[in-house]
C-alpha cells in the first residue's frame, strides 16, 4: 500500500508536474509549474513539500535539490 499524501492540496498537484516532466525537477521548476509567484518564501515551501515527499519514499531527491518520482 503506497504512503498516504500529506493534506496540503499541492501535493497531488506536485506528483503531477512530476508525473509530466522528462527529468528531475527543482523546486523553483516545481513552484514555476504550480503557477506560484516565484518569492523566496514560495520557492522555500514548495522545497519543504519536496522533501516531505522524499521523507515519505514517495519521491526520490537524485542530486542535491532534484527531485523525481521513485520509480
Amino acid at each position: 500500500m503506497p504512503p498516504a499524501l500529506p493534506e496540503h492540496p499541492d501535493c497531488p498537484r506536485i506528483l503531477g508536474v512530476l508525473d509530466d516532466a522528462t527529468g528531475p525537477l527543482r523546486a523553483r521548476d516545481v513552484c514555476e509549474a504550480l503557477d506560484h509567484e516565484l518569492l523566496p518564501k514560495n520557492i522555500e515551501g514548495t522545497r519543504a513539500k519536496l522533501k516531505r515527499l522524499v521523507a515519505l519514499g514517495i519521491l526520490t531527491e537524485i542530486d542535491m535539490g532534484s527531485f523525481a518520482r521513485r520509480q
